[in-house]
């Protein structure tokens, strides 16, 4: 083990009531601690004990965890957590930092638990969407009609920008139930509906959990091919079919990375972010105006964490990390691009590329005879007004290469 790494850890989930609400065991890690770690809040919820050094959180947080245990390499050391620290909390980071092998977790009872009991409401009929510390939007993605949510407020403002979000996009009927400090002897539940929380000033305790109760109109698809009008652009989209056709070769895995290359509006990237929300991408995007309009609609289609990278292929991707997967939607014949993307990709990675013009499709002939794959002409026509009749109007025929490494 090297020396950077605790000896040992142990991870104290505490509930609402604190001190109280800790079982003796947990209450004895806490006493026979040397170094006692935690926010604030959590420090100041367990009483003193003589000699035992306290360690509020430091900042940044993951390059201080590291110093902060280093400095106190072998010392019984134990991490104060809200309820159970691996929902939302700091035992996933301190697993991942310093390893599992190294931390010990005595969880609480969740607030998600708790919320559960409050709302009445099974773990199979609800799903948790944490907004500590991060974009609202991201609840966005969530949105189905009877959809049940539980959402893990960053503070009070969190239920009203919630709240905001959901009439903007048609679900103003929802039924929101903000349960605050869950567990305590101040436990609290204000209830009503999207449309009447954004009408109205209502306090709301800084510790909550948001309960939503779905009610609006289907706003967009769990499947791939999100309609084209879902997508704010200026005509450099991947259209919905070609789109749908991309995505199901690129086949979006849990907590695999997508570098959408050319990304033009975004919307392959942000339809792998929105297959699971462990999927992460970058979207490069030379074109300045573009850029900026691909994080609007990320964050209009719930996935505000899309990084976009304003840049050229393949000088972007130096900076990148390896990608799972990489669509090339513009730009293949540019030197570099498509033989860079290839040596990049980690092992059973997926490339799919599209051309339109015969220079590309000459390119990907040749790339299909030397890598094999599929090669496959894709030719889409959508019924339109002719004078008074309707007829058939084609797109672009596009030529795609998929190929696995």
């Amino acid at each position: 083990m090297s020396s950077c790494r605790p000896s040992h850890v142990t991870v104290v989930g505490l509930g609402a009531d604190g001190w109280a609400g800790l079982p003796e065991p947990a209450r004895a890690r806490v006493r026979s601690a040397a170094v006692l770690v935690g926010g604030r809040r959590h420090l100041d919820l367990v009483p003193e004990v003589d000699g035992q050094q306290r360690e509020p959180w430091p900042s940044p947080l993951r390059a201080g965890l590291v110093e902060l245990m280093a400095r106190h390499a072998g010392a019984p050391l134990v991490v104060l957590a809200s309820g159970d620290p691996f929902v939302s909390g700091i035992g996933t980071t301190l697993a991942e930092v310093f390893g599992a092998d190294v931390t010990e977790v005595l969880p609480a009872v969740s607030s998600v638990s708790l919320a559960r009991a409050r709302m009445r409401w099974s773990a199979e009929s609800t799903q948790v969407v944490s907004l500590v510390g991060r974009d609202p939007h991201a609840v966005l993605r969530h949105l189905a009609p009877a959809h049940r949510l539980l959402v893990l407020s960053s503070d009070e403002s969190t239920p009203g920008d919630v709240a905001a979000l959901l009439v903007a996009t048609g679900y103003g009927d929802t039924r929101m139930t903000v349960l605050g400090d869950l567990g305590s002897a101040d436990e609290s539940c204000v209830e009503g509906t999207a449309a009447t929380w954004t009408a109205s000033s209502r306090p709301v305790s800084r510790l909550n959990v948001v309960a939503l109760d779905l009610r609006g109109p289907v706003v967009g698809s769990w499947a791939t091919g999100l309609r084209d009008e879902d997508f704010e652009h200026d005509g450099q989209l991947t259209k919905r079919d070609l789109r749908a056709s991309a995505l199901a070769r690129l086949a979006p895995q849990p907590g695999q990375l997508l570098w959408d290359v050319g990304a033009g509006a975004g919307s392959v990237s942000i339809e792998w972010m929105r297959a699971h929300p462990t999927c992460t991408a970058v979207a490069v995007e030379a074109d300045p105006d573009r850029a900026a309009r691909i994080g609007r609609n990320a964050a209009s289609l719930g996935v505000p964490t899309l990084r976009v990278v304003p840049g050229r292929a393949p000088e972007a991707f130096d900076e990148l990390p390896d990608p799972d997967a990489v669509f090339v939607g513009g730009g293949a014949t540019r030197r570099g691009v498509v033989s860079g993307s290839l040596a990049r990709l980690a092992p059973g990675g997926r490339l799919v590329v599209h051309g339109v013009t015969l220079e590309t499709e000459t390119l990907l002939a040749r790339l299909y005879a030397e890598h094999g794959g599929e090669l496959t002409r894709i030719a889409v026509e959508h019924a339109a007004p002719i004078g008074g009749f309707t007829g058939w109007t084609p797109a672009r025929t596009v030529t795609q290469w998929a190929v696995t490494s």
